[in-house]
């Protein structure tokens, strides 16, 4: 008899060992979490349209229209052309003829 209470005493004590190492280590995962950097409130549009239109056949015409899209995105894709995928509103934006507004 005495036996068997030693037998589940310590079957209990093990599983609140195992419980109290579950609730230490989601503790852990969740304080070590990797917050995303916060993002600049506002972007330098001048500064990413010239590079992205650096070169650009037409500089002005593209830096005016990519200074448009910038200013409606707040963004501007890296790069002197493509790299849509970065900035899907930049991407989105058209003309009246359907074509991509933005260099």
């Amino acid at each position: 008899m005495a036996l068997s209470r030693l037998c589940t005493t310590l079957l209990l004590f093990s599983l609140l060992l195992i419980h109290q190492a579950e609730s230490d280590y989601m503790v852990i995962q969740l304080n070590t979490a990797e917050e995303p950097a916060p993002l600049p409130l506002h972007i330098d549009c001048d500064g990413a349209c010239d590079a992205r239109c650096r070169l650009s056949s037409r500089p002005h015409l593209c830096k005016r229209a990519c200074g448009t899209c910038c200013a409606r995105c707040d963004c501007v894709p890296p790069g002197t052309s493509g790299n849509y995928d970065a900035c899907p509103c930049y991407a989105n934006m058209t003309t009246h003829g359907g074509r991509h507004k933005c260099p």
